[in-house]
């Protein structure tokens, strides 16, 4: 019995490794990108997982529990009270420029650990790092309060082999047409989908980061991280300032209203950024290069352009198009903590662009 449902798990290894390679054969396209020390492409180990899907509204997505609503709930709720508070606070007592650097600090840190990190790193493998560094920036996009990196991860390849389709956990496109259809998307995709949405099968698209036990626990430690995402701007501002009132204050600015607007910043990449702006770049779905979160989500806004080169480390490819992200990737690079920089061609780029 033990040998027979070993040979059934080992033949449904290799039926799902070859759907793998079929998925990566299908989508490769080897002309596309430059590495900066070697020429080769990293496609996403995923394909569509084998799973029972429920629906509402037309969106196909698994049950969030209770609990994990309740979670997502208080989440979303708890740096609202503060930024409730900071205004309360502010009013009594002004605000100081301690507060503002570190809510300034923390914004750029945390941020970048989401971009740079879970999204360019872990989700696309755009570049190479060591695995100290890995931690770093696990660390950092956990204190962004969006969950733990590997579940972020699963999610967000998820919604790239579905972007835009029933499928997607959050496509504003399918909550019905007219201005009502269009709150009612906006809403779902910027946050309503975090209370609901949960695919089953998420696991089979995070296995090679599974494969790390560093990566596994680094990513279990996410309650930790956002304790210390809101202890350390606490602990400097009452350091910096003398005061009990900067403790609290630098808790509440670099911690909970930072959190409030990482939270809407990354939100707006699924809702904004695949309602408007533009598509300068052929892609299968509605995303937008939209230039106001291009600049506040530190290059993740330039949308549609990552669509269509989802595995380049640089999203903002004109002159002009800030990406705060790619920089600090070029700076790990300068200092030898990066390497395999994955970006488009100057001629692959032209070659996707939309000639109407």
């Amino acid at each position: 019995m033990a040998f027979r449902t070993a040979s059934a798990l080992v033949l449904l290894d290799i039926f799902y490794a070859a759907e793998i390679l079929h998925s990566e054969a299908r989508s490769l396209r080897p002309d596309w990108i430059r590495s900066s020390a070697m020429n080769e492409t990293i496609v996403l180990p995923v394909t569509d997982p084998i799973v029972e899907l429920s629906s509402r509204k037309g969106v196909v997505y698994g049950r969030l529990s209770l609990g994990g609503r309740i979670a997502t709930l208080l989440g979303v709720t708890i740096p609202l009270g503060g930024l409730a508070a900071a205004v309360i606070i502010e009013w009594g007592h002004g605000f100081h420029w301690v507060d503002l650097g570190l809510f300034i600090g923390m914004y750029i840190l945390t941020t970048l650990g989401i971009t740079v990190g879970f999204h360019r790193l872990f989700v696309h493998r755009s570049f190479e790092t060591y695995l100290p560094v890995k931690v770093g920036l696990i660390a950092l996009g956990s204190m962004a309060l969006q969950g733990a990196m590997i579940h972020w991860v699963g999610l967000h390849r998820w919604h790239h082999q579905h972007s835009d389709n029933p499928e997607d956990v959050h496509s504003p496109h399918h909550q019905g047409r007219g201005l009502i259809g269009l709150l009612r998307g906006f809403w779902h995709a910027h946050i309503g989908w975090a209370f609901y949405a949960d695919p089953p099968g998420i696991d089979r698209y995070v296995q090679d980061l599974a494969k790390s036990p560093t990566l596994r626990v680094a990513s279990g430690l996410f309650p930790v991280w956002v304790i210390l995402g809101l202890v350390i701007p606490a602990v400097l501002g009452g350091a910096i300032s003398g005061t009990w009132t900067g403790l609290w204050t630098g808790m509440i600015w670099g911690g909970l209203v930072r959190v409030l607007l990482v939270h809407h910043v990354t939100w707006s990449v699924n809702s904004v950024c695949h309602l408007w702006g533009q598509q300068p770049y052929r892609s299968a779905d509605e995303s937008r290069d939209n230039i106001v979160f291009g600049i506040l989500a530190m290059g993740e806004g330039w949308h549609n352009t990552h669509h269509a080169f989802p595995t380049s480390a640089r999203h903002g490819l004109r002159w002009w198009q800030l990406d705060m992200s790619y920089w600090a990737i070029r700076l790990l690079a300068l200092v030898g903590l990066a390497w395999n920089l994955k970006v488009p061609t100057k001629l692959a780029s032209e070659k996707e662009r939309r000639t109407s």
